[in-house]
């Protein structure tokens, strides 16, 4: 019996410490930042060529603004003023892994539609201190800050506009269900997760096609000690059911990084006026480079729309 009960007591530990492992190597395959192998491009499809646009984007109008998150992070962006400003900013969510420099295509276009344009870099991120990917849950606070800061760099009159894509568009969409001041006037996301949870349920799937239970908890659980969240409280849906601010979901149909039926879900949580735009054959964040302008025409409508 005690032989019985000694050996159950192992198994009982090396399970458990067999859990324990998987829990942070999952952790750390998902929110440490880090080369992934997994990842496709993010950024739209680059010729090779030196676009004027990209020369504009690192030339001499851009300037680093930082700010200080609520946990003390350092947390920076690039600014770059529009040609002839006209009182409103956009503020940029860049991707999972990406940065600041690779959204230069869309600050561009933004720039185009006569914006100042703040691209910041999230938390673990290009130049924004950080050691874990928030996967744009503890970022909706950090971008509060952000618009504090165009504010008060700007002026109280500045209107504002948030744009993101892909864990930038979770980012923005999870911002919307914040308190936002007046002058945030519209929302623009593009091909963003219904929730943390579900997009790390379908991507552990695809990539190990294993049963979730227990694993997904105990990354839940260690993700709480390591990063200070619950990544089951990062659910776009329900932060979309508080927000009041115009918002257009962008989606290509072809997507199956981020699902294209999570389009439907992140659409129908908000009452707010709303647009959806399905990008017939676009990969994931690849809309924009199905066709730049018609894609530009889209988002230059919307915005009219509620200026």
């Amino acid at each position: 019996m005690k032989w019985f009960i000694r050996s159950a007591v192992v198994i009982l530990v090396l399970a458990a410490a067999g859990l324990v492992f998987a829990g942070n190597y999952f952790y750390q395959y998902a929110f440490v930042p880090a080369p992934k192998d997994f990842l496709a491009d993010e950024e739209p499809v680059d010729s090779g060529k030196v676009d004027p646009a990209q020369s504009w984007f690192t030339g001499e109008t851009r300037s680093r603004w930082q700010i200080t998150s609520d946990d003390g992070l350092r947390l920076s962006a690039i600014y770059l003023p529009a040609a002839d400003p006209q009182q409103k900013t956009a503020i940029l969510a860049h991707g999972y892994m990406g940065n600041a420099e690779t959204m230069w295509q869309f600050a561009h276009m933004y720039h185009e539609l006569g914006y100042d344009v703040l691209v910041p870099d999230a938390r673990g991120h290009g130049e924004s201190e950080g050691n874990y990917i928030g996967f744009g849950w503890p970022e909706r606070k950090d971008y509060l800050k952000w618009i504090d800061k165009v504010l008060l760099e700007k002026g109280q009159k500045e209107k504002v506009t948030l744009y993101g894509i892909s864990m930038g568009g979770a980012t923005v969409m999870n911002t919307s269900g914040e308190q936002l001041p007046d002058n945030v006037f519209a929302i623009i996301e593009d091909c963003g997760y219904a929730s943390i949870k579900d997009e790390l349920i379908y991507q552990y799937k695809e990539l190990f096609d294993l049963p979730t239970f227990p694993v997904i908890q105990m990354t839940n659980l260690v993700t709480r000690l390591r990063a200070g969240f619950f990544f089951t409280d990062g659910d776009v849906r329900q932060q979309l059911a508080k927000n009041k601010t115009p918002i257009l979901f962008i989606h290509g149909t072809a997507d199956t990084f981020v699902p294209f039926s999570m389009l439907d879900e992140v659409y129908a949580a908000t009452d707010a006026p709303k647009e959806r735009w399905e990008v017939s054959g676009a990969e994931h964040a690849k809309s924009y480079s199905v066709d730049p302008k018609k894609y530009s025409d889209k988002v230059k409508s919307f915005l009219k729309a509620y200026e």
